[in-house]
């Protein structure tokens, strides 16, 4: 699978998952203990490992505007 088809599909993912942590920590009070714990640790997992992955395949262009030795 090419890169571009990879991010067109992680992106959008990562932008769910942000939500998704946003909205825990805003509504913590309404969600039970427990169910927040496991929705938001669960997703923070997720989301960081999405923007690991989204940096992994924009290495080159991470290198070429922050790393210019």
């Amino acid at each position: 699978m090419k890169k571009n088809n990879i991010l067109k599909i992680i992106n959008p993912i990562i932008a769910l998952l942000l939500l998704c942590q946003v909205g825990t920590a805003l509504f913590r009070g309404v969600l039970g203990h427990e169910a927040f714990e496991e929705i938001h640790e669960t997703g923070g997992i997720l989301l960081a490992l999405g923007v690991l992955l989204h940096l992994i395949l924009n290495w080159k262009w991470v290198k070429a505007n922050y790393f210019k030795g």
